[in-house]
């Protein structure tokens, strides 16, 4: 545990620094350091865009409906509401959904097993971790990972799968499931999979963050690789002119249609008792606001936005699992100050210790993707959806065009 923090303390440096958020000769000279570890960095991205886009690298069609959601940038954007979205709309309309998920930060198998499937055929390699079966829920948050855990838990009836081969994992989903539509959450960067319809995600508070690829920055591929993209939701919007920065997009982009969305506020929850409260229960009240996500300024000034009053904020790195200890402190200062209740997210509650005597309710923020702008472009990116047939995709092969223009 104590490894675990002090990695910690060291992921939050570099993202302050990245971000820019910290000053001073140390930091001054990382930056520095990454910013020419960007340049090869750059390299390697190209390079294994070229290998796919050669067909050198081994891509596989797996014959039904395969939808990514995905980003340019590393964390941010509000993905896991996206890929909400998609798999309730889809599941309306009468497809069997199966979410796939390489379930970042959750624990892996042990190594030799590891080793061991590397050199194994595909389909004799273990299978996937099963989140959901539709069914019941069938791990833990630490077992699968906080995203997965989440969307396992909020769709009752979609599958949800944890592998970082999301081959594989669309395999099992197929054969063992009979599921026809497969949602790949974070997928851009997921080659090995074609014929495919990708929504590309884009932060109206910051599209490409400072330009720079990673390390030095947080762009995962040069914002020219939007042009992969089928639609583009604009996410955190608040309802303003975004003509400018459609512009922009545009630049990159000629075909794709635009949503403008938001992640709107429902109620809140008890993390632990699962009591409801309404949104004016807020009003007024003295909180403590507790993180572990890419940005957690976003929520805090959400928070504001609805009418706390913010006393105390404590924000760990992105996905950190919370201590009883961490908590216990977090208790007693937000106690001492005044506090009557303790917020965080949704994501990080899934990460929160079973606690038994809690001086403080703990409440999460529930929150979905309301589309400000662009309804109809969304419906029609449903309709094209659930119309899948081999011929939506077939003519992007030949053109090297995305499939749903």
């Amino acid at each position: 545990m104590a490894s675990n923090r002090v990695f910690d303390r060291l992921e939050q440096f570099g993202v302050d620094v990245i971000m820019e958020r910290r000053w001073g000769f140390r930091a001054g000279l990382f930056r520095f350091f990454l910013w020419m570890l960007s340049g090869l960095y750059r390299l390697g991205v190209r390079g294994r865009l070229w290998w796919f886009e050669t067909r050198l690298g081994s891509v596989h069609a797996l014959g039904c409906l395969v939808v990514s959601v995905g980003n340019l940038t590393v964390g941010g954007t509000g993905k896991t509401p996206v890929v909400e979205l998609f798999a309730r709309e889809l599941t309306r309309r009468g497809r069997k959904v199966a979410v796939l998920s390489r379930g970042y930060k959750s624990q892996p198998p042990p190594f030799p097993q590891q080793l061991v499937d590397s050199f194994r055929p595909l389909e004799l390699r273990r299978p996937p971790r099963v989140v959901s079966d539709g069914r019941s829920l069938l791990l833990d948050s630490e077992m699968a990972g906080d995203e997965p855990f989440m969307l396992a838990s909020n769709l009752k009836e979609v599958l949800v799968l944890v592998d970082k081969d999301r081959v594989k994992s669309g395999l099992h989903a197929i054969r063992k499931y009979n599921c026809d539509t497969l949602l790949l959450d974070d997928g851009l960067q997921f080659l090995r999979l074609k014929e495919r319809i990708d929504v590309v995600l884009v932060d109206r508070e910051s599209p490409f963050a400072n330009r720079y690829l990673l390390p030095r920055g947080l762009l995962r591929e040069p914002p020219e690789q939007l042009c992969r993209a089928n639609i583009i939701f604009i996410t955190k919007c608040d309802g303003r002119d975004l003509s400018e920065l459609r512009a922009e997009l545009r630049r990159y982009n000629r075909h794709a249609e635009f949503v403008e969305c938001t992640h709107k506020p429902l109620h809140l929850e008890e993390v632990f008792t699962h009591e409801v409260k309404p949104l004016s229960f807020l009003k007024d009240l003295r909180v403590g606001a507790i993180s572990g996500i890419a940005k957690p300024e976003s929520f805090e000034e959400g928070l504001k936005k609805l009418g706390v009053e913010l006393i105390y904020s404590r924000r760990y790195a992105d996905h950190h699992r919370f201590s009883e200890g961490e908590i216990a402190k977090m208790f007693e200062r937000t106690k001492a100050r005044g506090a009557r209740a303790v917020i965080t997210t949704e994501k990080d509650s899934v990460r929160f210790p079973r606690l038994g005597k809690r001086p403080l309710p703990v409440y999460f923020l529930r929150v979905e993707i309301d589309i400000l702008r662009g309804h109809d472009a969304f419906e029609r990116c449903l309709d094209k959806m659930c119309q899948y047939d081999e011929s939506i995709s077939a003519p992007a092969q030949a053109t090297g065009e995305p499939a749903l223009t």
